[in-house]
C-alpha cells in the first residue's frame, strides 16, 4: 500500500476513534489496528506520537475553516457600512466550523475532537489556532462591539466554546440532511452570548475580583 494511503487511513482511523472514545482513550496501537496497518509502529513512523496525530487532524481541517472565516470577514470589511452587527460576527464564527458537518472526509469527527481539545488546557490547540489567523482577526473585529464590562468576562471565548461543543453534539447525532435551521439558530444563540448584558450581581463580583487582584499585585 502506498505510504500516502497508509497515512490517510491512519488519520481517518484516529479521527473516528478519538471522536468516539476521547483523545486519551485511544492507544496508538489501536489506531494502527483499526487502520489495518500491518506494522504496529506505523503511527509513530507517520506522526511520531499522539500529539503528532492530533496536529495532523487539525492541519487537515483548520485551513478550510480559516479560509472560510477570512472570506466572511473580508465581506464584512468590503461592505463598508460601519460596524457589523453581532449576529454577522457570530455567523463568521459559526459558519466556517459548521461547514464541517457536511464534510464527508472526517469533518464531523474533527468537530468532536476539536470540541474536546478546546474544552481543556491544550497548548497544542492554541498553537494550531495561532497558525491560522482568522480567529485572531475575528476576535479583533468583534472586540469593539462588546460592552467593556462584559469583555472582561471573556464572552468571545465563551462563544467559541459553545459553538464548538454544540457543533460536536450535532456531529455526534448526525448525519443530518439539512443543517440550515440548526446553524441559523446557533448563530442566534452565539450572538446572544456576545451581547448578553452584565447583571448588577456580576458587576459587583467582577469589581471585587479586580480589587483582590489589585491588592495581590502590590504585595
Amino acid at each position: 500500500m502506498p505510504t500516502t494511503d497508509t497515512r490517510a487511513n491512519l488519520l481517518a482511523a484516529a479521527e473516528q476513534l478519538f471522536a468516539d472514545r476521547g483523545v486519551e482513550g485511544v492507544s496508538l496501537r489501536e489506531i494502527a489496528r483499526s487502520a489495518g496497518a500491518k506494522n504496529v509502529i506505523a503511527v509513530q513512523y507517520h506522526f511520531s506520537d499522539r500529539d503528532g496525530v492530533l496536529r495532523a487532524i487539525l492541519d487537515k481541517h483548520l485551513p478550510a475553516v480559516d479560509e472560510r472565516r477570512h472570506a466572511l470577514l473580508d465581506a464584512v470589511h468590503d461592505a463598508g457600512a460601519g460596524e457589523p452587527s453581532l449576529r454577522v460576527m457570530a455567523a463568521a464564527l459559526v459558519r466556517p466550523l459548521g461547514a464541517k458537518l457536511d464534510d464527508s472526509s472526517g469533518g464531523p469527527q474533527f468537530l468532536r475532537v476539536y470540541a474536546e481539545l478546546l474544552n481543556r488546557p491544550s497548548p497544542m490547540l492554541a498553537a494550531a489556532d495561532g497558525r491560522f489567523g482568522s480567529l485572531r482577526r475575528w476576535r479583533a473585529v468583534v472586540a469593539p462591539l462588546l460592552d467593556p464590562e462584559s469583555a472582561k468576562l471573556h464572552p468571545r471565548f465563551d462563544a467559541l466554546v459553545y459553538t464548538a461543543v454544540t457543533l460536536a453534539r450535532r456531529a455526534e447525532s448526525g448525519p443530518h440532511t439539512d443543517n440550515r435551521l440548526f446553524l441559523s439558530h446557533l448563530i442566534d444563540v452565539v450572538a446572544a452570548i456576545l451581547s448578553a448584558p452584565v447583571s448588577d450581581e456580576t458587576r459587583r463580583l467582577s469589581s471585587e475580583r479586580d480589587r483582590r487582584r489589585g491588592r495581590n499585585s502590590t504585595t
